[in-house]
């Protein structure tokens, strides 16, 4: 299925990522072991009012020792949730590596992400449409101010990831730059009822951010995640 023109960047796409804060895995290691030196610090005083107690105690109405018991239980517990704590830091500095490795992989690779903005390069963008059932379509393609540059009405089979290409003519065959055109399509059936229709575009993957967590992708001028990533074409 083809068509003919639009025009430049539109908002951010729904399968846009918000760029997320990463300083928390430094905190939380820095407080883990703030906390763990504190810990050992008041074991240590406990373990030294424990003995005096002992020493000192009135042979015949001796101290509890079920009460000992207890608060050696407890700052057990605690130091065990603390050790915790540091091995879930690990795994989360392992997981982030991970995501860097991965994310570097795609660079130059042609990805497929669901969108409804795509680049309109010498003359050709393309859309990736899913329609459950046979249907009558209608599109309408904007430029970045929001103009209506093409609209268009096909009737088309049910599939998945069918490529619309646009050949950048508008409907009055003007033809337009290269930029960034978002596409608005709906669809009803032979009886009229309202059919779903789910896009996605394909672009190049032509960086990664990996300062950000988790690492973020950037393609046709948008960014995205790892897993909104739905095929890798080449």
């Amino acid at each position: 299925m083809t068509a003919a023109a639009a025009n430049a960047a539109s908002p951010v796409v729904s399968g846009t990522t918000q760029p997320p804060s990463s300083s928390s895995s430094s905190s939380s290691g820095t407080l883990s072991s703030t906390a763990g030196g504190t810990l050992a610090g008041n074991f240590q005083t406990f373990l030294t009012l424990l003995t005096t107690q002992l020493q000192n105690q009135n042979p015949l109405d001796p101290l509890d020792t079920n009460q000992f018991t207890q608060q050696l239980v407890q700052f057990a517990s605690v130091e065990q949730q603390l050790k915790t704590n540091d091995q879930l830091t690990s795994l989360v500095s392992l997981q982030q590596t991970a995501q860097s490795t991965q994310a570097l992989t795609f660079v130059g690779k042609t990805a497929v992400v669901d969108g409804s903005t795509a680049a309109l390069t010498n003359g050709s963008a393309t859309w990736d449409m899913s329609l459950p059932k046979d249907s009558n379509l209608s599109v309408s393609i904007t430029n970045s101010t929001g103009q209506t540059v093409f609209t268009g009405n096909y009737a088309v089979n049910a599939g998945n990831n069918q490529p619309f290409v646009w050949d950048g003519k508008g409907t009055d065959g003007t033809q337009w730059p290269n930029g960034q055109y978002r596409m608005t399509a709906t669809a009803v059936d032979t009886s009229g009822n309202s059919v779903a229709v789910s896009t996605a575009i394909q672009g190049v993957v032509s960086s990664v951010d990996l300062t950000q967590t988790p690492p973020l992708l950037s393609i046709n001028g948008q960014t995205y995640t790892v897993n909104q990533i739905k095929a890798i074409v080449n």
